[in-house]
């Protein structure tokens, strides 16, 4: 699902509700059938990291920390036995096999997006929501950063939401809906 529209029309807004990063005014948000915003704070953060994986459009990666712990990192309020494996593996396949320990002072803006991907998908989510995902890369690592978050969102199976400018990338996904002036409406 693509939602789209001017700058100030409530695509974040509407990302930052369905993650349930901010509670809504009126209404409800049901996710897996559940009610996650009627849970206390700290069942709230832990429904957050186990159903929801988010991709900013600056992806707020540590600089303290290589890429495959900040990949890791979503991961540290469960058993770590496996997550270790699944983080090279999702670094393999967002092409990063050979940048592992790097940090993200060493790596590209199109790298550091990749691991925010990876990042994003490291607990299994159930939803994957991308705020411009793509906004601040250039062309051709924009069209890469794109193929994988679709390849990556079909194998893992999570619903993908994109808010986006980018049209081309819109125009990929199975639904539009244009925000404006507060209304929502189909594409």
């Amino acid at each position: 699902l693509a939602l789209i529209g001017p700058s100030g029309s409530g695509k974040s807004t509407l990302l930052h509700l369905l993650g349930t990063l901010e509670p809504p005014t009126s209404g409800q948000i049901a996710i897996s059938g559940q009610d996650p915003l009627a849970l206390p704070e700290p069942q709230l953060a832990r429904f957050r990291n186990q159903h929801i994986g988010f991709v900013f459009q600056n992806h707020h990666l540590l600089p303290q920390y290589s890429a495959l712990e900040n990949a890791l990192i979503p991961t540290l309020a469960f058993s770590q036995a496996d997550r270790r494996e699944r983080a090279r593996d999702l670094l393999t396949a967002v092409g990063l096999a050979e940048r592992l320990h790097h940090r993200p002072a060493e790596l590209s803006g199109g790298e550091c997006q990749r691991v925010a991907v990876a990042r994003a998908l490291i607990n299994q989510p159930d939803l994957l929501l991308c705020d411009e995902p793509t906004g601040s890369l250039d062309r051709q690592m924009a069209a890469t950063v794109a193929d994988l978050l679709f390849t990556l969102h079909r194998a893992e199976q999570a619903a993908l939401v994109i808010a986006t400018h980018d049209l081309e990338l819109a125009a990929r996904c199975d639904r539009r809906l244009l925000l404006r002036e507060g209304t929502c409406v189909e594409a």
